[in-house]
């Protein structure tokens, strides 16, 4: 088993069961590319200040608490020792005490997700008997976690060989789309234009593979840190995105129908240009003999 660093250690508890874990983050930030405020001059990092009022007041660390703001702008004051007593006793427990539909959680309720491993060889056992009995089922696990002292809820489910932890939203963090989306209109919408869209949706459905989709503007911003490091004078980015001209009123159904005309075209995650795209980016150039016989070099 690799090694990882675990973000939390302690038992999955189904009733009278008691397996050891641990909780191993299921996302990875090596590929953000951090930036920082720095002072041009200097080449010294920007820090910021605790100030307060108009006059911009410094403010030392055992001046500062915690305030509710009520609705007259004052604020009600809270000592650390008051928000203390309200944290949680920290149990190391996850316990499911209850099971839903895969499908019955909405997926705006989902929130980090973490793996689930189990903490020594005696837990495997248990760990595979209940990934085993989740995946027959078709059943996700709920229960609650506390965390730096405040209470999540969360749901496990089997992932590959093992099990996911997933921290959820509670229903008082979620907006309520209805009053979000009350001013949709409800009008009856034409047929064709329901077809066509069906149709397109149809020609262009396939199996999502996440790998297929790059992050273009994180690539080329790691390139433009390599050529600031390497000390090289090119800053532009290349292959930028094509001008999108604004002001024009578009028939949707013409589009539509543009759109479920190509069906020979694959689409490539947004990367493919048509024939036409690449000649009013290349203007044909009069080469000389050699240079003719080589190869176009129109892809992107």
């Amino acid at each position: 088993m690799a090694t990882t660093r675990s973000f939390w250690k302690g038992h999955l508890r189904l009733a009278l069961v008691t397996i050891p874990i641990r909780l191993v983050s299921a996302t990875a930030s090596e590929e953000k590319v951090a930036l920082h405020q720095v002072d041009r001059k200097t080449k010294q990092r920007i820090r910021y200040q605790k100030v307060a009022g108009e006059g911009g007041r410094v403010v030392p660390q055992s001046d500062i608490v915690q305030g509710y703001e009520l609705d007259n702008g004052n604020y009600v004051l809270f000592e650390p020792e008051e928000l203390d007593k309200l944290k949680l006793d920290t149990r190391h427990t996850v316990e499911l005490t209850e099971f839903v539909e895969a499908c019955s959680i909405d997926p705006l309720y989902f929130a980090n997700p973490y793996y689930v491993l189990p903490d020594g060889d005696v837990a495997e056992e248990g760990y595979r008997i209940i990934r085993d009995a989740l995946r027959a089922t078709k059943k996700y696990g709920v229960g609650q976690l506390t965390i730096r002292g405040r209470e999540n809820l969360v749901a496990m489910k089997p992932c590959g060989n093992g099990l996911m932890l997933e921290t959820l939203r509670y229903a008082s963090e979620i907006r309520d789309a209805d009053q979000i989306f009350e001013d949709i209109g409800t009008s009856k919408l034409r047929p064709e234009l329901i077809d066509m869209a069906k149709q397109l949706i149809d020609e262009r459905t396939q199996k999502f593979d996440p790998a297929e989709f790059k992050n273009h503007y994180a690539e080329a911003l790691r390139a433009l840190v390599k050529d600031k490091v390497a000390g090289g004078l090119s800053t532009e980015v290349a292959g930028g995105a094509e001008e999108t001209k604004g002001g024009k009123v578009i028939d949707f159904m013409e589009a539509l129908r543009r759109s479920t005309s190509k069906t020979s075209a694959k689409p490539s995650g947004g990367r493919t240009k048509t024939a036409a795209s690449r000649q009013k980016r290349e203007p044909v150039k009069r080469a000389a003999p050699k240079a003719q016989k080589r190869k176009s070099r129109g892809r992107g």
